[in-house]
């Protein structure tokens, strides 16, 4: 581009003529000083200034300064004037020359103007690009900060594309990731594809060969960036070619493109950036092949620099996203060996921690659309939503540490507690017979047939009460064995069965029942006494030991003290530290809630009875009412129908999952 000089309109000025005959500079008349913003930065301008400008200025001496930063000012004054009048702005004059003054002077007094002219320009782009650096700088920062602190990879993917296109200007683009097979990369995965003017293009992941054959592969196998003009116009030789069938099937025009290898800070290239289209205008829409050639540009040496740190960083991330998940993977796992470890030991009990903590999850986000009650503005984050999720899980661990008679005792006498009073009722049963059989004997050797028939219809009708009596007792036993979900019972036959005795094999005369048998059968509600009961709520607070040496992460330090309290109550009723409300956590209350719906609903419990979920809804209410449960998280798991997140399992279905409420 020429340098300009502008000039007084009708000024004589006999230095410019021999300029304008050669040919290095533009001369243009202007009747006005012109506006600083009418000066393009980029060119070098000179602007001679005589006293018809300098006066048409008026009292704006401001203005003047402004068009020193963007022109080299020289002065023109009338004939023998040696000096600027007062009136210039002398000290920002680069040069000064009389109308006078010979041409060949003059002249040189305007090559040095133009080199003043051409050095302000240079020092413009060295302060726009110093800026621009120090903006690209602190640019490349915050996306690095907002990169180090995303975890999830598809959000990661999703942010490291997109802030590539913004950086580059780029209409489009697409992300790949390496895969590994038999420990060495050998493919790339289409992970990921953004496109200004097509936004709504359907997407489905694919995998090509890590080879040379691909723009992509080609980047991946050598760790070289391709920066090309236009991939329509690719030179012969090279190995790599564009496949046009995307652009042919949606009327897109693939023309700049720029492809980054993704390098971790061992140098090993983890996927590929590959960016389409740099703009002009970000905002442009490539709708036809006008606006192509209008719009799209080569990509810069800039956005080189700029896509590959963003590459370099990128590639740090997704190796730290993919780490994260590795241990998320490995953690989960430990999760599920540690809940298979539980049920293994308590196998009438399986699928109840991840019924638990379904039911808690789902209660959490009906809690996050309540907009009335207390819990309105409660809000949890997806960090607070994984460790409900992990403290349901694992809310019953400590169950490890129960013996395993207790943990899977399904009556309320032991298998072989129950063996033995039968085995004493058959024994009395067989002994009435015996009884029987001698009375009738002694009869016939004492009276012959005398009456024979009358004896042994009065035997008979003893032998018979007695059987019926045992027997009658025996079910008695049986059904008062069965544990239930409420208080229920007065076992006042119990009591009259114990108060009947029988002599054993050493002579000795025994209740029918012992007093310790009797205190079990004498259970007003489950299948536990005290001293089991104690044992089996111990389970808290092994859970919380267990969960408290685990090194859990900050986002998920709570998962302990969530576990610990679910089986506290709001009125202090709970076990095993009897606190109550607020410090009871929210999340805990909800789990409470969930735990006990489950045991209720369950139809997996060989000790007790499934109750209908409308049943179940009434105990908790039932509950909520008595100030044992949170009245307004029972509200929201009913109104958001959480109890139906559990679908009934082919062949066992929970009572009453379908029963409206």
């Amino acid at each position: 581009m020429k340098p300009l000089i502008l000039t007084s309109l009708g000024r004589a000025v006999p230095a410019l003529d021999s300029l304008a005959t050669r040919g290095d500079v533009e001369i243009k008349r202007v009747p006005l000083l012109p506006s600083p913003a009418s000066l393009d930065g980029e060119r070098a301008t000179v602007l001679l200034l005589d006293r018809a400008l300098v006066q048409g200025a008026g009292d704006d001496q401001s203005l003047f300064g402004q068009l020193a930063s963007q022109a080299a000012l020289v002065g023109v004054g009338e004939s023998g004037e040696t000096e600027p009048p007062d009136f210039f702005p002398a000290d920002l004059l680069s040069g000064y020359f009389a109308a006078d003054t010979p041409v060949a002077t003059a002249r040189i007094t305007l090559h040095g103007a133009l080199r003043h002219a051409a050095a302000l320009v240079v020092a413009r782009r060295a302060t726009r690009l110093e800026g621009r650096s120090a903006t690209d700088v602190t640019e490349l920062s915050r996306i690095g900060v907002a990169l180090s602190t995303e975890r999830d990879l598809l959000t990661l993917l999703e942010l490291i594309l997109t802030q590539a296109r913004r950086l580059s200007s780029a209409d489009a683009g697409s992300l790949y990731l390496v895969e590994h097979h038999d420990d060495a990369p050998s493919t790339l995965r289409f992970k990921l594809s953004q496109n200004h003017t097509l936004p709504s293009l359907p997407f489905s992941e694919a995998v090509i060969p890590l080879d040379h054959a691909s723009l992509a592969g080609y980047a991946a196998a050598t760790g070289e960036p391709l920066i090309i003009p236009d991939v329509y116009l690719l030179p012969e030789d090279v190995s790599y070619k564009q496949n046009r069938s995307f652009d042919e099937k949606f009327n897109y025009r693939t023309k700049s493109m720029l492809v980054i290898p993704m390098r971790t800070h061992r140098d090993e290239v983890i996927g590929v950036l590959q960016l389409i289209n740099r703009k002009r205008s970000s905002d442009a829409r490539l709708t036809s092949n006008d606006m192509v050639e209008k719009e799209v540009l080569p990509f810069d040496q800039r956005s080189v620099d700029l896509v590959s740190a963003l590459a370099s960083q990128a590639a740090v991330a997704i190796e730290n996203g993919r780490l994260y998940e590795d241990i998320e993977r490995l953690f989960e796992g430990f999760v599920t060996a540690s809940v298979t470890a539980i049920e293994s030991r308590d196998p009438t009990t399986s699928g109840h921690s991840s019924r638990v903590a379904t039911f808690t999850c789902g209660l959490a986000e009906a809690v996050d659309r309540v907009g009335s009650g207390p819990y309105r503005a409660l809000r949890f984050s997806r960090e607070q939503m994984k460790e409900i999720r992990y403290a349901g899980l694992l809310h019953d661990f400590g169950k490890v540490g129960v013996r395993e008679q207790v943990l899977v005792k399904q009556k309320k006498l032991y298998p072989s507690d129950l063996a033995i009073v039968k085995h004493r009722f058959q024994f009395l049963l067989q002994r009435a017979d015996l009884q029987y059989e001698r009375e009738r004997a002694e009869y016939l050797l004492a009276h012959g047939k005398e009456r024979y028939q009358d004896a042994l219809q009065r035997l008979d009708g003893v032998r018979r009460a007695e059987r019926e009596d045992l027997m009658r007792f025996l079910d008695s036993v049986v059904r008062a064995n069965e544990p239930t979900i409420l208080p229920e019972g007065t076992f006042e036959e119990l009591t009259a069965i114990n108060e009947r005795t029988f002599v054993d094999f050493d002579g000795v005369e025994k209740p029918m029942l012992s007093d310790e048998e009797l205190r079990y059968l004498m259970i007003n509600k489950g299948n536990l006494d005290q001293r089991e009961r104690r044992e089996i709520e111990s389970h808290v607070s092994h859970t919380f030991r267990f969960l408290e040496h685990i090194p859990w992460t900050r986002e998920l330090k709570g998962v302990p003290e969530i576990a610990y309290g679910h089986h506290e109550k709001l009125n202090g009723h709970g076990y095993p530290r009897q606190i109550s409300g607020d410090a009871i956590p929210v999340q805990t209350r909800m789990m409470t809630i969930s735990d006990i719906y489950d045991a209720l609903t369950a139809t997996d419990r060989p000790y007790k009875r499934a109750v209908p979920a409308a049943r179940a809804i009434e105990i908790l209410r039932d509950e909520a009412t008595d100030g044992s449960l949170d009245a307004a998280l029972l509200d929201a798991f009913v109104e958001a129908k959480v109890y139906e997140l559990v679908k009934p399992e082919p062949g066992r279905p929970r009572a009453g999952a379908n029963t409206p409420l």
